[in-house]
């Protein structure tokens, strides 16, 4: 079983008992978060497809932690006039587990 939900603008393919980093979220450690904007559902014996979201099935999942990404450095240039600039950014990320759908 899994299903295609939305958080946080990004559509992510899931099943139970998965992890997964997402967006930053606002919740704090070991909060458990309700995610209802699910576009696909699919079991052994069907599959649903919401119009655009699935009725009455919705995703429940606990958050682990808050992590950064590796740096990705950006550096501007301009021939001949000396300007340098480097800059890097660190993109933050919430990581998730899975704990029930439906």
């Amino acid at each position: 079983m899994f299903v295609v939900v939305n958080i946080a603008g990004q559509q992510f393919k899931v099943s139970a008992a998965s992890k997964l980093f997402v967006p930053k979220l606002t919740q704090n450690v070991g909060e458990t978060v309700k995610f209802d904007k699910v576009l696909l559902y699919s079991d052994d014996k069907e599959v649903k497809v919401g119009n655009p979201t699935v009725k009455d099935i919705a995703v429940e999942a606990k958050v682990i932690g808050h992590e950064k990404d590796d740096t990705v450095i950006v550096f501007k240039k301009k021939k001949r006039k000396g300007y340098r600039v480097r800059r890097g950014h660190r993109q933050q990320y919430t990581q998730l587990e899975i704990t029930k759908i439906g």
